[in-house]
């Protein structure tokens, strides 16, 4: 196998084109390993963190883990399964030919800071908002940091479900953990920033990952079932366990926990993110935004605004896969999900044209290389959110 060569499909990037590392198939981490496994799932968190990159046989660009994984810099190549058993021993990825040589990078994004305005960090942990925040005096332009609650859960060894279905002392328990978590990313914002918390959004396949105790449904499509705002509006344990992390935010930062802001995920339409607010019972003065990632939400911004959204992020990743039918993670639909097709722009045109409409601020996220694209068409205002590897390399970026 001496000077073998694996071609493969770059899912994410990172600042170097060439790495050498060992590869690691187990499950638990080993710093600076390339880890080597058929998917990746949240179960693999700890050891995708400690990797230098990761070889997959399966997933698309945009699965939540590809995500935390672009958000860190981490590579992400998929291969056939068929060549998986071939990667032992060290190996060499070369990321400029998307390909691994057995036995012995990045696409440049034009747009300078100038260009981006304000942004919306994509983080995964606390480390993240440190590298965006050493990234020199262009790190000012970052006015928001943007977690999912699931990731704290992960980071932290929460097993979310099974403590909502405890008592209230479990209830508690989680609350006083998420909010931990949350203080000490405060504490590490510079003057001006804000984070966003998008509250819990597990699909039944990732919970029952997650979970040990609580009793988990099995869905024919999860991608379009029980989640996002569908689900927390049935739970009244996660809307004790929000007041709760409110107040252990309020105890530990006194007047800068409105630092922190929530975000609903998953929203269809006015009506049910009205109905989750009312749900929720969200003391007076703590504002709601809301995902707009499904083509309801796209023909309904102007009603969300109106229903009392403070803010809109749009979720590209799942509109996209939603818009042209194409699941984000399948690989054998990669040519059909489009970040720039047409109806994907129509849809982000109407969702900016209607929140400046109604004066709401709005976010989309963008892939790197998607960026220049998006600054070109689509209308203005409107922020962007990127992952942090990707948007620390514009904020680094030196100006002519």
């Amino acid at each position: 196998m001496n000077g073998h060569r694996i071609q493969g499909s770059l899912l994410t990037s990172g600042a170097q084109r060439v790495l050498r590392g060992v590869c690691n198939r187990t499950r638990s981490p080993l710093e600076g390993s390339i880890l080597v496994a058929p998917t990746l799932e949240a179960g693999l968190y700890e050891a995708i963190v400690s990797a230098r990159a990761v070889v997959c046989g399966s997933g698309g660009l945009t699965g939540h883990m590809q995500s935390l994984c672009r958000g860190r810099g981490i590579p992400v190549l998929r291969v056939d399964k068929a060549d998986l058993a071939d990667l032992v021993g060290e190996v060499t990825l070369d990321l400029e030919s998307q390909s691994i040589i057995l036995e012995r990078g990045s696409s440049a994004l034009s747009p300078s800071p100038d260009d981006l305005g304000s942004a919306c960090a994509v983080i995964a942990d606390l480390q993240d908002i440190r590298t965006i925040n050493s990234s020199g005096p262009d790190a000012k332009r970052v006015d928001s940091f943007f977690i999912r609650e699931e990731f704290l859960c992960l980071a932290a060894r929460l097993r979310p479900l099974d403590a909502l279905a405890g008592g209230p002392a479990d209830i508690n328990a989680y609350a006083r953990a998420v909010a931990d978590r949350l203080c000490t990313f405060v504490q590490a914002l510079l003057p001006g920033q804000r984070l966003v918390l998008r509250l819990l959004d597990l699909r039944s396949d990732h919970a029952a990952e997650v979970t040990e105790l609580a009793t988990v449904a099995v869905e024919p499509n999860p991608e379009l079932g029980l989640h996002g705002a569908r689900w927390l509006r049935g739970s009244s344990a996660y809307r004790d366990a929000l007041h709760a992390v409110l107040g252990f935010l309020r105890e530990g930062l006194g007047d800068a926990a409105d630092r922190v802001c929530l975000s609903a995920p998953f929203v269809t339409d006015d009506e049910e993110f009205a109905q989750l607010r009312m749900h929720l019972d969200l003391p007076v003065g703590v504002p709601l935004s809301a995902f707009i990632e499904t083509p309801a939400a796209v023909h309904a911004t102007a009603a969300i605004c109106a229903a009392g959204a403070n803010e809109l992020f749009v979720g590209v990743k799942d509109l996209v896969q939603f818009y042209l039918a194409a699941d984000r993670g399948n690989h054998l639909v990669a040519d059909t999900y489009q970040t720039r097709h047409p109806a994907v722009m129509d849809a982000l045109r109407k969702v900016v044209e209607s929140a400046r409409t109604a004066d709401t601020p709005v976010r989309v996220f963008s892939l790197g290389s998607d960026l220049a694209h998006y600054l070109e068409h689509l209308p203005t205002p409107v922020g962007y959110m990127m992952c942090t590897a990707e948007l620390q390399q514009i904020l680094l970026r030196t100006r002519p």
